[in-house]
C-alpha cells in the first residue's frame, strides 16, 4: 500500500484518541490519528512522526498521522491498513497457511461477529480475523495494548466456526520489521490471551507476519521467525 503527500512532523501531545498536536514546518497543527489505541509507548513528546496530507479542502484536519519513529525503528500505526494489506497478500498467494483462493470478500458476518476476511478455495470456506500490532519492546511484539472484549468475542466465534466446518485464522500483522517473536499481552488483557490459547488448542490457525515499512508505504513481507510464544502456559 502506498501513501501520498507524505510530510514529517514532531509529536507534541494527544488531547484525545482521535487527534494529536504536531509541529509541521514550524507550525502547530491539529492532525487526525489513524489509530484509536493507546500507543503511549509510541506517541511521546518530541517523537518524529509521519503524516499524510489530505487534498480534501473540506476536511477538518489537513493531516493524518500514519507512522512514528521509535528510535531508529519506523512503526506504521494506521489501524485501517492491516486488513487491506493482508487481504492483498492472500489474493497474491503469499500466505502459505491459506494458499491460493478462488474467492475473497471483506467484512463478512458470522452469527454475531463480523470477520475481516472470508475466502473460498478447493470447496473449503474460511474466515480470517486480522489484528494490527504496534506494541514492541526490544524486538518482541505483543497484543493487545488495551483490553478488548470485542477481540475475545471474535476468538470464541472463530472457535465456533471451526467446529462448524470452516477454516479459521487469526492473523497478527506486525506493522514493522526485524521482529524476534510475538507474545500475547497477558498484563493488558488476560481474557483475550486465554481465549487465544484456547483457539490454538482448538486448531484455529494463528499467524504472525511482519511488514516492510517505509515512510510512504507498507506491505506484508514474511512470517515472524520466532512465531508466537505463550509465555504464561
Amino acid at each position: 500500500m502506498k501513501y501520498k503527500n507524505i510530510v514529517e512532523g514532531i509529536f507534541v501531545k494527544r488531547p484525545n484518541r482521535f487527534i494529536a498536536e504536531v509541529i509541521v514546518n514550524g507550525k502547530n497543527e491539529t492532525v487526525h490519528v489513524k489509530n484509536t489505541g493507546r500507543c503511549r509507548e509510541l506517541l511521546i513528546e518530541g517523537a518524529k512522526v509521519i503524516l499524510e496530507e489530505s487534498d480534501n479542502p473540506k476536511r477538518k484536519t489537513k493531516y493524518s498521522l500514519i507512522a512514528v519513529y521509535k528510535g531508529d525503528k519506523l512503526i506504521n500505526m494506521d489501524s485501517q491498513v492491516p486488513n487491506d494489506i493482508f487481504a492483498e497478500a492472500i489474493v497474491d498467494g503469499l500466505i502459505e497457511e491459506i494458499g491460493e483462493v478462488t474467492f475473497i470478500k471483506r467484512e463478512v458476518t458470522y452469527k454475531s461477529s463480523r470477520f475481516d476476511i472470508y475466502y473460498e478455495k478447493d470447496g473449503k470456506k474460511g474466515f480470517v480475523e486480522v489484528k494490527g500490532v504496534t506494541l514492541e519492546n526490544d524486538g518482541v511484539v505483543s497484543f493487545p495494548d488495551a483490553p478488548t472484549e470485542r477481540g475475545t468475542k471474535h476468538i470464541m466465534e472463530l472457535i465456533d466456526a471451526i467446529e462448524n466446518g470452516y477454516e479459521t485464522s487469526i492473523a497478527f500483522v506486525v506493522q514493522m520489521d526485524s521482529i524476534k517473536y510475538f507474545t500475547p499481552n497477558y498484563e493488558r488483557d488476560k481474557s483475550f490471551c486465554d481465549a487465544l490459547y484456547l483457539a490454538k488448542e482448538k486448531s484455529v490457525n494463528i499467524m504472525v507476519y511482519e511488514c516492510v515499512v517505509s515512510e510512504d508505504s507498507i506491505k506484508v513481507s514474511k512470517k515472524v521467525s520466532g512465531g508466537i510464544v505463550f509465555s504464561n502456559h
